[in-house]
């Protein structure tokens, strides 16, 4: 499965009566065209050597005609205004990548310096270039040799990943061996409590042949597997494969092929079921329609148009000049960024877009939470508020949320999902004063706020510490230990991963 198939798919014409255009326009040019071509000139009064001198073509039938490119020109005109499509506008707040669970096996045979400077470290290099080239979108981390561990749960900050990928090596492991199918398990449950497709891609030097059936098709994840071994290198296991292998390469071309693969069944999926409108691309079929009408012209007709365009272009205001590239010959901002924001370089499309919804957006999806906010608030429609409102929550300021949301609510009393992010900012605002207020009076309120400093405008309560005796440590479970880990990850990961392999026995 590639990502060419969701869009080979998904692909029809938003506005389909425009194709009858086509046959019409076919039987235009043949007509014209068969009548060019029997057209015969003078030739009476003239002698044979004249004619020959005088005729133009006389050697053969021209392959191409006037007609030809008109012809073709109205062609594209009538697929661009039917408006082919194969993707859905992006939703700046719905994650345009898959979420991934990595399976990385970190056992002997990875230490192997046949790939420079090791398997595993070249596997580790290729996990942190995926992450950063997923902008963001949720990822989790496995590990496996002789057991299986989460590592890492599903996270949208590459940065959580980083330090315990860092970490791992095969003497913090349990166990020695192979137990791929308990990995694979883990990652498939993972994947169960996102509620959407992902994907899974399992970083390996080897498949034991038992396991092939645990890379079966399934409409529900897409499988891959990035194989650690140098060229020239084989695996029976790994060359048995249905699924996608890739060797790694010193570039990030493997990386980039993963990504595709790995977000097919995601993209499917919001293709077919997405709330969003289709975005229409027959504005890709202008460009050459536009320049083939340079080919429609007749003695004289050219010169009088260009005067006349002159004249208008000289009564039309004209806005800001912009000149810093070839892309402004062509493009427009808004245009500039919108390619800027497909291809996931958000600072960029910021920096281009006009459009204050799409200037926003590509400041949100960067990050920018309190920019973005301020880019909404100019605007007056519910679609800003509700955008407001999520961003002022991701940046934790929850009561300028609530404030947005409810005026979300106000403009348009049934906005889809205006309500339901209300009445959640309030809960999770009353959750943090309650904590700052039992704070003081050392009230037991069970498991704290991520962050207890966030939006206490009342100065509700002090901050504390609550400290734990070490023979609780065997107590908590593998989350609440990653919440509180304080000390170098390959010794907490060797701690966890022997409590957890002892808990399974």
């Amino acid at each position: 499965m590639t990502g060419l198939a969701p869009a080979i798919e998904a692909f029809h014409f938003i506005r389909p009566f425009w194709l009858l255009l086509a046959p019409v326009v076919l039987l235009f040019w043949y007509v014209v065209r068969r009548r060019a071509s029997t057209r015969s000139s003078p030739s009476e009064g003239l002698a044979p050597h004249l004619r020959a001198a005088l005729t133009v073509g006389a050697d053969g039938n021209r392959w191409l005609v006037p007609i030809d490119g008109v012809a073709l020109g109205l062609l594209l005109a009538a697929l661009g205004a039917a408006g082919p499509t194969w993707s859905r506008v992006p939703d700046p707040f719905v994650a345009q990548t898959a979420p991934l669970v990595i399976v990385l096996k970190v056992a002997p045979s990875m230490t192997t310096e046949d790939l420079a400077p090791s398997r595993i470290e070249r596997g580790k290099q290729k996990i942190r270039d995926l992450l950063a080239l997923r902008a963001g979108a949720r990822s989790a981390l496995v590990a496996y040799a002789g057991t299986a561990h989460p590592v890492v749960p599903m996270t949208d900050d590459p940065n959580v990943i980083a330090p315990y990928l860092a970490g791992l090596s095969p003497d913090i492991m349990p166990e020695e061996g192979d137990d791929l199918a308990a990995a694979m398990g883990l990652a498939q449950a993972l994947l169960q409590k996102e509620g959407v497709p992902g994907g899974i891609l399992v970083v390996t030097d080897s498949v034991n042949r038992s396991d092939l059936t645990l890379f079966s098709a399934t409409e529900t994840a897409s499988l891959a597997v990035l194989a650690m071994l140098p060229e020239g290198a084989s695996d029976p296991g790994i060359d048995s494969l249905s699924v996608p292998v890739l060797k790694a390469t010193p570039d990030d071309g493997d990386v980039r092929t993963l990504d595709r693969s790995l977000n097919a069944a995601y993209q499917r999926a919001l293709t077919k079921d997405g709330t969003q409108p289709w975005d229409d691309r027959g504005w890709l079929l202008a460009w050459p329609a536009a320049l083939l009408t340079l080919l429609w012209f007749r003695q004289g007709w050219t010169m009088r148009w260009v005067v006349l365009v002159l004249v208008l272009a000289g009564l039309t205001p004209s806005g800001p000049v912009r000149a810093e590239g070839i892309a402004d010959w062509f493009l427009t901002t808004d245009q500039q960024g919108r390619l800027a924001y497909e291809n996931k370089k958000y600072r960029r499309a910021a920096e281009l877009f006009a459009d204050p919804m799409w200037k926003g957006q590509a400041l949100y999806r960067d990050g920018k939470y309190a920019e973005a906010a301020q880019v909404f608030a100019r605007l007056d429609s519910a679609e800003a508020a509700f955008f407001q409102g999520m961003a002022h929550v991701k940046g934790r300021e929850y009561r300028d949320g609530i404030a947005a949301f409810e005026k979300t609510l106000d403009r348009d009393p049934d906005f889809p999902g205006a309500a339901k992010n209300l009445e959640t900012s309030k809960i999770i605002l009353d959750y943090i004063e309650q904590t700052r207020a039992a704070s003081d009076s050392g009230e037991e309120t069970g498991i704290g706020a991520d962050d207890v400093v966030m939006d206490n405008k009342d100065a509700l309560g002090v901050e504390t510490r609550i400290e734990g005796d070490e023979g609780d440590a065997k107590l908590l479970t593998a989350d609440q230990w990653m919440n509180a880990v304080d000390t170098n990850t390959s010794d907490f990961l060797r701690q966890r991963f022997a409590i957890e392999a002892a808990g399974s026995k």
